[in-house]
């Protein structure tokens, strides 16, 4: 089969969650079928090339800085990939793997796939009501969004790969019938993760997180309470592992909390096996985000053995908060110094782990390409 994947922001070249799925899912793919990927063009990617056996179609040019304006996605880029897009008709594919995100993009791929015969598949990690498109755009530009959001999302001729249960849950809410939905998030490299699990003999008292640098992640309350952490402990150190348009700010608030010995801040590792390392030889991985449609580093963590402590704001799913250490955020403190002690550090329902196994990937698509 001919299979083309859609979305704007690729991994390796910008890593984040949605963007290390959909690596993984063409990947994977593309050892049974020709698989391409139409995105826009980030530093160090050319116009066309083959990378993992799937052909890049790459447009534009574009960075983090214009990506990304006031800590949110910017309009210009998004409307600039779906003029962009138009260059999908020069190809014919029998299915279109789409992420539903930036949205505007949708239109366009909805066409091809009347006009071409194809079979549309939109993966979908966030449902957004009308209030949060507001908070995010602000009065005028969120309504707008939220109007577009509800005329182009859904499509009585696409199926609906949600990222969780909870995500599947909004979908049907927002009125796309359960039959047209399915569950699946393949995130866990299985054999590298065991195997960096068994090998890791010592865990250090360590704090650690990884993720884009942006608002939504919170790293200014992650700071506050790894100096709190350390003032009570000091002995416990802490690693943030990212980049991002906060990072600025961040290593001014280092500075101003006095964490500048205890708080390692590196950028992304170019080898996944050494993220998974500095994972493993943590005693804890604290994860303050507040807007998550899933939390890989999360499920990565847990894989590793190493607990994962999140505030009960956390938006992560039931089925990977019900793996974690949920607390009132005015405990996490006395909590992870309980797991630096040995003390509340199990990781509960590790079955729940089998759902997001990279290993899945073909036979997933497999079924719903059959369907």
């Amino acid at each position: 089969m001919k299979i083309a994947f859609v979305y704007d922001i690729p991994y390796p070249w910008h890593r984040g969650g949605i963007e290390h799925i959909l690596n993984v899912e063409a990947r994977e793919l593309a050892k049974k079928h020709e698989v391409h990927f139409f995105t826009m063009k980030w530093p160090g990617m050319k116009k066309e090339f083959t990378y993992q056996n799937v052909r890049y179609h790459a447009f534009g040019e574009v960075t983090e800085e214009t990506a990304y304006k006031h800590g949110r996605r910017a309009i210009r880029e998004a409307v600039l990939f779906s003029v962009y897009m138009k260059d999908i008709f020069n190809y014919d594919f029998d299915v279109i793997i789409s992420n539903a995100f930036p949205i505007l993009h949708l239109p366009i791929v909805k066409l091809y796939c009347r006009m071409k015969n194809a079979k549309l598949i939109l993966k979908v990690d966030e449902v957004w009501d009308n209030d949060y498109w507001i908070s995010y755009l602000g009065m005028v530009a969120g309504n707008a969004a939220n109007l577009y959001a509800n005329t182009f999302l859904k499509s009585d001729n696409a199926k609906y790969v949600a990222n969780s249960t909870d995500t599947a849950r909004k979908l049907e809410a927002f009125g796309i019938s359960k039959g047209r939905i399915k569950v699946f998030a393949p995130i866990l490299e299985d054999r590298e993760m065991r195997s960096i699990r068994e090998k890791t003999t010592k865990r250090e008292n360590r704090i650690i997180f990884a993720g884009r640098l942006i608002k939504e992640k919170r790293v200014d309350k992650w700071l506050r309470i790894v100096k709190k952490v350390v003032d009570r402990k000091n002995e416990v150190t802490a690693v943030l592992i990212g980049e991002g348009i906060e990072k600025k700010g961040i290593m001014e608030e280092i500075k101003t909390l006095g964490l500048e010995k205890k708080v390692r801040v590196r950028p992304f590792f170019k080898n996944k096996n050494e993220l998974y390392r500095e994972i493993a030889g943590s005693k804890v991985l604290l994860h303050m985000g507040e807007r998550e449609g899933l939390s890989i580093i999360t499920l990565e963590s847990l894989a590793l053995g190493t607990p994962v402590v999140l505030p009960e704001y956390s938006p992560i799913p039931k089925e990977v908060r019900d793996m974690c250490i949920v607390e009132d955020e005015d405990k996490i403190p006395s909590k992870i110094i309980d797991i630096m002690d040995g003390n509340g550090a199990s990781i509960d329902n590790k079955s729940n782990l089998k759902m997001f196994s990279v290993s899945n990937v073909t036979a997933f698509y497999d079924g719903l390409f059959k369907s």
